[in-house]
C-alpha cells in the first residue's frame, strides 16, 4: 500500500509496524531518563531525611495529607480515563476517546488547582525553600528545640512536587493535542501510536506521585 493511502506513515519507515515499534522504543528511552531524574531526587530526599530525621517528621506534619490523598485519587482516576481513551481508539470509537481524553485533562487541571491552593497556603505561612525560610513564621517549628534546618525539607518538597507539577502541565498540553487530532480524524484503530505513547508518559507521571504522596505527606 502506498504512503499516500497511509498519511500517518513517515517516509523513513518501511511500514507502520516499524514506526510503531520505533515510537514505543523512543518513549521508553525517554521514560528511563525521567525515572533517573526522579531517582536522583528520591536519593536526595533519603540523604536529607537521614541527616535531619526530626525536622522531616515535624515538617511533614505541616502538609495537608487530605489534599494529598485527594490528589492521589484524582491522578489514579486520570490514569483510568487515559487507559480507556486508548481502548476506545483501538476500537474506532473516536467520540468516547475524545471524552476520555477530556476527562483526563479535567482531572489533571483539578490536580494543579489543588496544588495551587496548597502552595499558596504554604507561601502565606512562610514555608519557603532553605534560603528564604523563616522558622519564626511557624510556631510549631519555632518552639521545638530539636528541629534544625527546616528549610531543607521544604526545599526538597518544592523541588520534587514542583518538578512533578511541570510534568502534569506538560501532559495536559500533549493530551489536549491528542484530543484535537482525534477530533480531526487523524487517529483510528489503524493508527493510534501518539495516544498510546502519551498514555505511557501519563502513567509514569501518576506513578511518580504515588511514591511522592507517602514520602512527603505521610512519612515526612
Amino acid at each position: 500500500m502506498s504512503s499516500e493511502s497511509k498519511p500517518y506513515l513517515q517516509h523513513h519507515f518501511a511500514n507502520k509496524e516499524q514506526q510503531y515499534e520505533s515510537a514505543k522504543l523512543g518513549m521508553w528511552a525517554f521514560l528511563v531518563t525521567e525515572v533517573l531524574t526522579f531517582a536522583g531526587l528520591f536519593c536526595a530526599y533519603a540523604i536529607l531525611r537521614a541527616k535531619f530525621p526530626d525536622t522531616f517528621e515535624l515538617c511533614g506534619q505541616l502538609l495537608n495529607a487530605n489534599l494529598g490523598l485527594i490528589n492521589t485519587i484524582v491522578l489514579i482516576t486520570s490514569s483510568l480515563t487515559m487507559a480507556l481513551a486508548i481502548y476506545y481508539i483501538q476500537n474506532d470509537n473516536q467520540k468516547k476517546t475524545i471524552i476520555m481524553l477530556a476527562l483526563t485533562i479535567i482531572f489533571a487541571v483539578v490536580f494543579m488547582i489543588i496544588k495551587y491552593f496548597e502552595y499558596s497556603h504554604k507561601f502565606h505561612l512562610g514555608e519557603f525553600t532553605a534560603r528564604y525560610f523563616s522558622s519564626d513564621l511557624i510556631p510549631a517549628i519555632s518552639e521545638s528545640g530539636e528541629v534544625t534546618n527546616p528549610g531543607a525539607y521544604f526545599s526538597i518538597y518544592f523541588m520534587m512536587s514542583g518538578l512533578h507539577g511541570i510534568h502534569v502541565i506538560g501532559g495536559i498540553v500533549v493530551i489536549l493535542a491528542m484530543m484535537i487530532n482525534t477530533y480531526k480524524g487523524k487517529y483510528s484503530s489503524e493508527y493510534y501510536t501518539p495516544i498510546e505513547v502519551t498514555g505511557l508518559f501519563w502513567h509514569l507521571v501518576d506513578l511518580v506521585w504515588i511514591f511522592l504522596f507517602p514520602l512527603l505527606y505521610l512519612i515526612g
